[in-house]
């Protein structure tokens, strides 16, 4: 019986690993966010995001955020509010079991609004940004509940000059759908920080 029960064990096991080495491309995630502008202001809120595989090597991935700040100057209050949508379109190309090479191409939107109230009275002001990101990268798991990615692109538009852009995160899996991920995007003066959790399928 003990004999059955091991072997049964060990034909398993290199089916456990696999599942958990596997890189998945179909995954929804949710968490904090937080973007920091060249030490200016730092307003934080949350951030939705997923990607879905619609073929082989290719996927279709899609974002939003909102982040809010309020601070004083004398008697004057300020608040200021910032959302960004996203939409692309990615590709993977797989080196080894653990290890792909990663291209993206993504539409963004920001949209920045400001209130300002006081003795004076109140004002507000918004505007909006579109423009294009192409990121090229690598992403790969150093170990079976671990995973690592880097990317480095370029994003420019009508209204923004071109910038560059440089992407490091990872992933500690709970599970093999669930786990807890981290991010920060840099983007000129400006950088992005993200905690959320994800669950792959």
């Amino acid at each position: 019986m003990r004999t059955l029960i091991a072997a049964a064990l060990l034909a398993a096991l290199p089916l456990s690993a696999n599942a958990a080495e596997g890189l998945s491309y179909n995954y929804v995630e949710a968490g904090w966010t937080q973007v920091e502008v060249d030490g200016i202001a730092d307003p934080d809120g949350g951030y939705l995001r997923g990607s879905f595989l619609i073929g082989q090597q290719v996927n279709l991935f899609a974002g939003y955020s909102r982040v809010s700040e309020s601070f004083g100057l004398g008697t004057t209050r300020v608040k200021y509010e910032q959302s960004q949508p996203e939409f692309g379109i990615g590709y993977h190309q797989e080196f080894s079991d653990r290890l792909d090479f990663t291209a993206d191409l993504a539409w963004l939107r920001l949209e920045a609004k400001a209130r300002v109230t006081g003795a004076g009275g109140s004002g507000s002001a918004s505007d909006d940004i579109n423009a294009g990101r192409a990121t090229v990268g690598l992403r790969g798991k150093p170990s079976p509940r671990t995973e690592l990615w880097t990317k480095a692109g370029y994003i420019d538009g009508s209204d923004v000059d071109g910038s560059f852009v440089g992407v490091l995160g990872g992933q500690v899996s709970f599970t093999r759908n669930w786990g807890l991920v981290g991010e920060v995007e840099v983007i000129e003066d400006s950088n992005f920080y993200r905690v959320g959790v994800r669950a792959s399928f």
